[in-house]
């Protein structure tokens, strides 16, 4: 199952490293496949180092695509991280 999801980063500091490091942890929970996209530039959700270079602020638009048995669970809990539900 392929599930794609357009959010805006409400974190004050954006997905900075503690936020980007939860984002991970979370992602390598599930088997789907997960990609994250802002602008042009795309990166593997499971990648710390892939996600620090977006250097995505608050208001950044991301693009999450996840694609696999189970993605919607990964949806719903990586959502919370990008909007700022998960301290």
């Amino acid at each position: 199952m392929l599930i794609e999801k357009k959010l805006t980063i409400q974190n004050e500091l954006g997905l900075h490293a503690r936020p980007a490091a939860l984002f991970v942890q979370i992602a390598n929970k599930y088997e789907s496949d997960i990609v994250v996209k802002k602008g042009r530039q795309e990166v593997n959700g499971k990648s710390i180092m892939g996600l620090l270079t977006l250097a995505a602020e608050k208001g950044a638009m991301l693009h999450i695509k996840v694609n696999g048995p189970d993605a919607k669970e990964a949806v719903q809990e990586l959502e919370k991280v990008i909007l700022g539900d998960i301290p």
